[in-house]
């Protein structure tokens, strides 16, 4: 069977777990041993890239790997013992409510001043650290909406009519012009940046790649719907405030109007989506599936807990006036040469 060419090609291996995944799509090596998925560090570069690579054959795949991998069994068992080391660690270091309520209430609460990475961008961040930051981000924008898609079949009544509203929204509402990962691609070119699909996938952080794994984790499994649910809800909630800061980055720093359109955008649509989140979404849900409650309620805190990890990592870099991204991807303009790809 030929492989799809218009896949991005499979990037470089962090360590034995994701080298043996890439060797046997490559259809050079067998999968990883019975000791390699344990031994993995469970947020670390290795076993994310691995994970990674797997759930990217269920999106646009690699133009360098035989579509049929997709369903490969052998393949599925590996990336069901990645997914389970992630998802135990995860489950015990982000479970901090029992109710939705709890969970929401919460995330209302925006962070202190100075202490979130839009608050830095907006405030005193430089251009280059922006175009990082959109580097890092292009591995989920550049298919934005796609992971919570998974869960539309597995909603009814009130939640799936919610969700389906706001996806309709996220897919540019019938115009492909308007397609939110379009207007992404045309943020990244004002900022100087390669929109190709996968293309920042070798430079980008662990803690990145988690961020848009957790998704597709919880969108490929409906036990797990109700974590999606929660994770789009935090997304959505938190969204609106966090796009005017960066909406002010970008002003600030003379990205482009693109790059500001793209945020100015979510301020307006995501404060719209909020709502329905909250009252369809998650109201619908609760109303069909009450035993979902403290699902939902993790997919929030889960989302919290890898978006404060990636936090911390940006954060720790630009402050030290050093990159965020690692040393053997793609570089950014604007970054001096001699701290381009420092750790």
């Amino acid at each position: 069977m030929l492989a799809d060419r218009r896949g991005s090609v499979l990037p470089q291996e962090r360590g034995e777990l994701s080298a043996a995944i890439i060797g046997y799509l490559r259809g050079g090596t067998p999968l990883p041993g019975d000791g390699v998925v344990p031994a993995a560090e469970p947020y670390g570069d290795d076993l994310h890239l691995a994970l990674y690579v797997c759930y990217e054959l269920h999106y646009r795949g690699f133009a360098d790997v035989d579509p049929a991998c997709e369903w490969d069994p052998a393949l599925l068992s590996v990336r069901r013992s990645i997914e389970n080391r992630f998802l135990t660690t995860l489950r015990w270091d982000a479970t901090h409510h029992d109710t939705t309520d709890d969970a929401m209430a919460e995330l209302l609460v925006e962070p202190v001043r100075g202490h979130g990475v839009s608050h830095f961008l907006r405030d005193e961040g430089e251009l280059w650290q922006l175009r990082e930051y959109a580097a890092q981000r292009s591995l989920y924008h550049l298919k934005e909406a796609d992971p919570h898609a998974w869960v539309l079949p597995r909603l009814r009544g009130r939640a799936k009519a919610g969700m389906a509203a706001v996806e309709f929204d996220e897919y540019g509402g019938g115009r492909a012009e308007r397609v939110h990962a379009r207007l992404f691609a045309e943020l990244m070119t004002d900022l100087g940046l390669d929109t190709t699909y996968g293309h920042y996938l070798d430079a980008a952080s662990a803690q990145m790649l988690a961020t848009v794994n957790v998704m597709s984790l919880f969108g490929l499994h409906r036990a797990l719907r109700g974590a999606l649910v929660g994770h789009f809800a935090a997304v959505e909630v938190t969204s609106s405030p966090a796009s005017a800061r960066l909406a002010e980055a970008m002003r600030r720093t003379g990205a482009g109007p693109a790059a500001e359109f793209f945020y100015d955008e979510h301020v307006e649509a995501d404060a719209v989506h909020e709502q329905i989140v909250r009252r369809e979404v998650i109201g619908g849900l609760l109303e069909e599936e009450p035993q979902l409650d403290a699902e939902i309620a993790f997919g929030i805190d889960a989302t919290g807990h890898l978006e404060d990890r990636l936090a911390d990592h940006l954060l720790g870099a630009w402050r030290e006036g050093r990159s965020s991204l690692r040393p053997d991807g793609p570089r950014v303009a604007g970054l001096p040469v001699h701290e381009q790809g420092h750790k």
